[in-house]
């Protein structure tokens, strides 16, 4: 009877300690990242509770996100899912009804065509989901519930200033335009931005645009509409891809005349138009020189700026904007209400913004934004100033 009783005890400890482990699995492997609910009260449930969809995986900038989103999700005690569109809508709708299906309360989208992403925002509002409208607005719907991006007319305009200050008191001074892609709601409001610091001096002969005719017929006036605005970057559109900057500023220079180029300006929208544009701009013998913007901080457009072939880029913080969005995220899902400060108008609704800073970086100040504030190491350049 003893033996028997003893057995018991012994298969009832065993029984125990299985159960135990069973309490402690592993983090899953691939684009899901979790972890053990936070101390603060947080958490996730199995099978994920924030969804994340980035437009690719073909840019850096992209690929910093992912990293960041997981890490700080995961330092959080939050798990999270993280799916790429490739550039096309259609996988992105098929990504956000994925992860629907696997029970997300929090969807965090950066839309490839903002037009096109309402139809997922709506899917979502259905489901009982909210919608972050990340760095990019989802517009034409009223199912966005917030929008954290950086301060994108702060971007334009601190592009346009720097060419503004680059110039001087010259006048005359051939400028060259170009925008992101005309499905992003960010290239209108990257341009809105530069366009009203850009035009006062354009107006008054310090610029003269070269390379886009509906920009020289809007030249006198400083507020365009969005119609307006589209029939600009309708001439101007890079795409956001490096092979159409290159084909257009090869088509520009082509039709340029050696009077139209000497010293000049360029309005590049973002690091990897822009060193694909500087490459062509320094390989034509009648240029110079010439000033040219940005915005990312890109690796290989920092590099570029340390070399003195591209100008400045537009320093935004990946760091701060990811956190951003996790704050939001995590509030909603405790059922509180995101510290929004402003508004965008998506064209159905003022969507709630939580904005972040940027800042501008030319090869004077790169090493103290860009290395002293740990966002990389001194290792990862050459000829470091």
């Amino acid at each position: 009877m003893r033996i028997k009783i003893f057995s018991l005890l012994a298969l009832l400890m065993i029984a125990s300690l299985v159960l135990a482990a069973c309490g402690s699995s592993s983090t899953p492997s691939g684009s899901a990242a979790t972890a053990a609910p936070a101390a603060n009260g947080g958490g996730a449930a199995a099978g994920g509770t924030v969804g994340i969809v980035l437009p690719t995986k073909d840019e850096p900038r992209w690929i910093q996100d992912e990293t960041r989103f997981k890490d700080a999700l995961t330092k959080a005690g939050y798990q999270s899912e993280i799916l790429f569109s490739q550039g096309d809508s259609a996988k992105e709708k098929a990504n956000v009804e994925s992860l629907l299906t696997k029970g997300i309360k929090v969807l965090i989208i950066t839309p490839q065509d903002g037009a096109a992403a309402a139809a997922s925002a709506d899917a979502a509002r259905k489901a009982g989901v909210k919608v972050i409208s990340y760095d990019r607005l989802i517009r034409d719907t009223d199912s966005v519930d917030y929008y954290v991006t950086f301060d994108s007319l702060a971007v334009g305009a601190q592009q346009a200033q720097y060419l503004i200050d680059k110039a001087g008191s010259n006048k005359g001074n051939p400028l060259y335009l170009y925008a992101g892609a005309a499905t992003d709601n960010n290239a209108f409001v990257f341009f809105q931005g530069a366009w009203k610091v850009l035009q006062p001096k354009i107006a008054d002969g310090t610029f003269v645009i070269k390379n886009s005719s509906a920009a020289v017929e809007l030249q006198g006036k400083g507020d365009l509409t969005r119609e307006e605005q589209a029939k600009i970057l309708g001439q101007v559109t890079t795409n956001w891809d490096f092979n159409t900057a290159k084909t257009l500023a090869e088509s520009n220079l082509t039709a340029a005349t050696d009077a139209d180029k000497g010293n000049v300006f360029i309005l590049a929208p973002n690091d990897g138009t822009a060193r694909a544009i500087a490459d062509t701009f320094a390989a034509d013998k009648a240029v110079k020189s010439f000033v040219v913007t940005g915005q990312d901080a890109e690796k290989a457009s920092v590099q570029y700026i340390i070399d003195g072939k591209q100008s400045m880029t537009v320093f935004k913080d990946v760091r701060t904007l990811v956190n951003d969005a996790i704050n939001a995220a995590v509030a909603l899902l405790q059922g509180k209400t995101p510290d929004a400060k402003g508004s965008y108008n998506n064209g159905k609704i003022d969507v709630p913004a939580i904005q972040s800073p940027v800042i501008s970086v030319d090869k004077a100040n790169v090493k103290k934004e860009l290395i002293d504030s740990g966002y990389y190491q001194a290792s990862d350049f050459q000829n470091l100033p």
